[in-house]
């Protein structure tokens, strides 16, 4: 079992003809449940600020307009990871064995993507032996 996770979330996008990131943001969590938690939180984090309530009390009356339907919906697939058990067990059960997961995705100017990773393993990855490949 995998006991320490590090957590990174990141939007890319194109800037000057090449592609950027800009971190949103990084935990190091000590439990997997709190590695899910935070991965949950900064999905729903995210889509708010895409797509804030209409009655949120900072925004100003009229300021918030829909975008064309043909407009990939970011927050409605994040806040749809946010409340799907099933996904939500299976990154559980990758994460504990070890594996990097990434939830990504997009619309028409910008990647936001999730990130999380055992501490453990890559220590391990560290430790092992550089692999040899053999030169003629």
């Amino acid at each position: 079992m995998h006991d320490e996770f590090l957590c990174h979330v990141t939007a890319y996008g194109v800037c000057d003809g090449r592609r950027v990131g800009v971190p949103l943001g990084t935990y190091r969590a000590p439990t997997l449940a709190l590695a899910l938690w935070w991965l949950r939180d900064r999905a729903s984090w995210i889509a708010e600020r895409l797509d804030p309530q209409p009655d949120t009390p900072h925004l100003p009356p009229g300021v918030l307009t829909p975008v064309a339907d043909t407009v990939p919906d970011v927050p409605a697939v994040l806040r749809a990871w946010c409340a799907d058990d099933a996904r939500q067990e299976r990154v559980a059960d990758d994460l504990a064995a070890g594996r990097l997961v990434r939830i990504a995705t997009s619309d028409d100017t910008t990647e936001y993507e999730l990130l999380a990773e055992s501490v453990d393993a890559l220590r391990m990855q560290r430790a092992a032996p550089p692999l040899l490949v053999p030169v003629g």
